[in-house]
């Protein structure tokens, strides 16, 4: 057989084979087209919470103005913010010379009205003796009776003297014990234990404590502070006092603090503002909101006035159980039951579980489902065929 021959021969078996992996390729890409791809999230065994989601503000447990109780110019200011004191510590001195003054006046008038009634007092032994004299000499008709009737006249002004002064002398005693009580308040003392957080007052400064009340410091016991969040009137049947919760702040998102509901206000804040709770003006289709406070420990003082508390309410909780992503829930059939799909070989099968908690990021399976089973989330569409 000459070369001309054999040529077309190769040929064709080329063409052959080509034709062949095109015919495979092609059924390839047409059988692949045909498949959608499936998201898909494993059962898997984990803890689950439902939550309330809350914001609110921390505030020191306990906080106190302290002011001046006396009008006078501020001597000495004994304290800086940050400052730890304790309870009868000192903070400040006013001026004490009008105080000193008024005390001086007070205690001069109870000495006069004390020498008054030793003046009295001689003289009620004097009247006295006077009036058994004169009923004597009228007993014996030695005198007229006009003398003695002068003389009972004399006796019980006198005793009504002395009743008088020892009046006089229990108001001078209240006048000292006042102007002592004034004369003290110029030195003005912690009322509690705790952190000066502000100075509002400074040395040199006049204070009157007439036409105002004239705030020096104010005082903070930061080592508990307390946490009022706002929740909304959808959520408020969901909490009740003593329930467990978290809350992160701005400064450690990362970082938890746990503690418990301490109580719920009955009224909504806004009645605290509104005098009149039957308006009906636009303001009363205004969302509603119910403080809610809990304490949480602050020893190194870490947490600070008016940070802001993202707060999480745990309504329930369930620990390893198992879950499978809220997404994955098609339909509801009512009292827990759902239908969703499992992928099983690379198809979607049709399932009927019951589900328990659903915080609408997982759901706690109750039955119809096992640990490792594929629920499918979501289809994605074919890939195109010139990929």
């Amino acid at each position: 057989m000459s070369l001309g021959s054999r040529v077309p021969r190769r040929l064709l078996f080329v063409i052959a084979g080509t034709l062949l992996l095109t015919v495979t390729a092609l059924a390839w890409l047409m059988l692949r087209t045909s498949h959608a791809n499936f998201l898909t999230a494993p059962v898997r065994r984990g803890d689950i919470q439902v939550l309330v989601q809350a914001t609110g503000k921390l505030e020191a447990i306990k906080s106190i103005s302290v002011g001046a109780q006396v009008s006078g110019q501020i001597t000495t200011l004994h304290v800086v913010n940050g400052d730890r004191v304790e309870k009868g510590q000192l903070i400040a001195e006013i001026d004490d010379s009008n105080q000193n003054n008024e005390l001086r006046i007070a205690q001069a008038a109870l000495r006069v009205f004390k020498a008054q009634r030793t003046a009295k007092v001689a003289a009620l032994k004097k009247a006295t003796l006077a009036y058994q004299r004169q009923q004597l000499l009228w007993r014996n008709n030695a005198s007229s009776r006009k003398a003695y009737e002068e003389a009972d006249t004399d006796l019980t002004t006198v005793r009504a003297g002395i009743d008088e002064l020892d009046a006089r002398i229990v108001q001078a005693n209240i006048k000292v014990d006042k102007e002592k009580v004034n004369l003290s308040y110029t030195r003005v003392t912690a009322p509690v234990a705790g952190t000066v957080v502000a100075v509002i007052a400074h040395e040199g400064q006049t204070v009157n404590a007439v036409q105002s009340a004239p705030i020096i410091v104010k005082l903070a016991q930061l080592d508990t502070m307390t946490v009022k969040t706002q929740i909304s009137e959808a959520d408020i049947t969901r909490i009740t006092p003593n329930q467990p919760l978290f809350f992160t702040i701005f400064a450690e998102p990362d970082h938890p603090y746990h503690a418990r509901l301490r109580v719920i206000e009955q009224a909504p804040e806004s009645l605290n503002r509104d005098e009149d709770t039957t308006r009906t003006d636009s303001t009363s289709n205004a969302a509603v909101y119910y403080n809610a406070l809990f304490d949480v420990p602050n020893p190194d003082h870490r947490l600070r006035i008016n940070m802001t508390a993202q707060v999480s309410l745990i309504v329930d909780d369930v620990k390893d159980t198992l879950l499978i992503p809220a997404a994955a829930l098609i339909h509801s059939e009512g009292k827990g039951h759902y239908t969703l799909q499992v992928l099983v070989k690379g198809k979607p099968v049709e399932r009927h579980v019951k589900i328990g908690l659903n915080n609408f990021v997982d759901a706690q399976v109750l039955s119809g489902l096992q640990a490792g089973e594929q629920v499918i989330l979501s289809q994605d569409e074919p890939p195109a065929t010139g990929v």
